[in-house]
């Protein structure tokens, strides 16, 4: 009888759930979007009982398109929107306070207070991030200090802290755990030894009982229980969402590298064995654990991708749908001059500002709809743009082309751009959703689904190629211009 994998694809604003064959294709797929919260500028915050109703649903609609009964799955695996900081209470499994999301940026104050203390350099030799309110240190002690009684309840040993993996794995199965690469993007985890820091969580005052126990990122680490599916399943995979998109691009080498069009823009590198040294303003970070080995990774984030569209649907009112955006904007040949900075949270790498903002600029009577469309379109390839150049400053390997995938990959506008600016072929899989692909293949290669890291890079396949159209000197124009409006973006954040 023929074995599935159920990927759970916790996302920002939706959960999904993907059934995948041993072929590493979808068999059958449920998405469903839960609420925001906005309770003032610049906080963002999730209902974590929002996120389990809405991917125990998505897990459960899967399985009934795709006809199969749960003892049909040999495992499941678990990719989770990363650094969004989730609060609990052991007995009860309730949270006791709404997720503070990854975008938030309540806590940018209280990283610009650890750098002027000169903490950066330490905080960064440790956990290889910059300080930055994006990461689930700050946000874990914003909880502590403004939860009603949190931090006696926590050093009594009553909460647990975790990203949304391990509140995800706690609801299943009980158990409190997390693997290595998401215990990286919480800036209390040491990536040379890989263990919680000491120093760290005395710098944080975060009580060690908090923390979740690390697990490798391809093991059964408990079985769902039966009351969820009708059947205990094996949970046998763990990943960051952008560390999953990495594994499941077939990223296995150092020097390949894929960029995720998701809410954020996310550019990963694989890096090898030893965690590498970024000198400008890149993450190093925990890849996965496999197999007893460690792969590394050399991250640029990007906080508004798709969601910059997703401003353009719910903010603007301009487009009905996100996947209107491409006829909007290929309406006009061009932007018409103006560029859109999406820095409504900030900028991530390599700017790492916090307090920059949003800006429209170059924008004329002449203007239209449709040229903001098109701004916003191309802002998310600028932005990914310049984290190439910073990750070919860093790397000692040449990039000689780009795995596309998530979302906004569709985007074929969007796609022969990018190509444009960064000079390298834009190659889209088949397979588009390499984020729960990835989560699948490591629950299948803990359970002998798959038999070998290479028998799943075999599976990988192009759909489209993407190759560069635009001379040097054209694009040197275009991101000098870019430079340009984000050094306008960054001067209104700092008056």
């Amino acid at each position: 009888m023929q074995k599935y994998i159920l990927a759970l694809d916790q996302g920002t604003t939706s959960s999904r759930a993907i059934v995948f064959d041993h072929e590493g294709r979808p068999v059958a797929s449920s998405q469903h979007e839960y609420p925001q919260h906005f309770p003032q500028p610049g906080w963002v915050e999730h209902d974590a009982l929002d996120i389990w109703h809405s991917q125990l649903a998505c897990a459960r609609e899967a399985l009934q398109q795709a006809r199969i009964d749960a003892s049909r799955l040999a495992a499941i695996g678990i990719a989770n929107q990363r650094e969004t900081t989730v609060l609990w209470d052991r007995a009860t499994g309730e949270p006791v306070a709404r997720a503070i999301v990854w975008q938030d940026r309540r806590t940018a104050d209280a990283c610009d207070r650890l750098r002027a203390e000169g903490k950066a350099a330490f905080i960064q030799q440790h956990t290889g991030l910059e300080v930055d309110a994006y990461f689930s240190a700050t946000k874990l002690q914003w909880l502590l200090e403004h939860v009603p009684g949190a931090r006696v309840r926590a050093a009594r040993g009553e909460l647990a802290f975790g990203t949304v993996d391990s509140w995800l794995v706690y609801r299943l199965c009980g158990r409190h755990v997390t693997d290595a690469g998401n215990a990286a993007r919480t800036m209390l985890f040491n990536i040379h030894t890989l263990r919680w820091d000491e120093e760290l969580l005395a710098l944080f005052d975060i009580p060690a009982a908090l923390l979740p126990e690390v697990v490798a990122s391809s093991e059964t680490v408990g079985l769902a229980g039966k009351e969820w599916f009708g059947h205990a399943i094996p949970i046998a995979g763990i990943a960051g969402d952008q560390q999953a998109a990495t594994f499941g691009q077939a990223c296995h080498r150092k020097g390949l590298v894929k960029n995720t069009y998701g809410t954020g823009c996310f550019m990963l590198m694989h890096a090898g064995g030893k965690p590498p040294v970024s000198h400008n303003r890149l993450l190093s970070t925990v890849g996965w654990t496999v197999g007893g080995a460690i792969d590394y990774l050399l991250e640029g984030s990007v906080f508004m991708g798709g969601a910059t569209v997703q401003w353009l649907r719910d903010g603007l009112g301009i487009i009905k749908a996100s996947s209107d955006v491409e006829a909007l904007a290929t309406s006009v040949p061009d932007s018409g001059g103006v560029l859109l900075v999406p820095a409504f949270t900030g900028l991530g790498a390599p700017h790492w500002d916090q307090h920059a903002r949003a800006t429209i600029i170059g924008m004329t009577r002449g203007t239209t709809s449709a040229h903001i469309a098109r701004a916003a379109v191309e802002a998310i390839a600028y932005q990914s743009a310049e984290l190439l150049a910073a990750m070919q400053k860093d790397a000692d390997c040449a990039v000689t082309e780009i795995r596309a995938d998530g979302g906004a990959a569709r985007n074929d506008l969007l796609m022969q751009f990018q190509a444009d600016l960064l000079g390298v072929p834009v190659v889209r899989p088949r397979v588009l959703e390499t984020t729960a692909l990835g989560a699948a293949y490591l629950a299948g290669l803990a359970v002998g689904f798959w038999e070998s890291v290479e028998s799943i890079e075999r599976q990988w396949q192009v759909e489209k190629r993407f190759e560069p159209a635009m001379d040097a000197d054209r694009r040197a124009a275009l991101m000098a211009r870019w430079t340009r409006a984000v050094e306008h973006a960054k001067l209104w954040g700092s008056n």
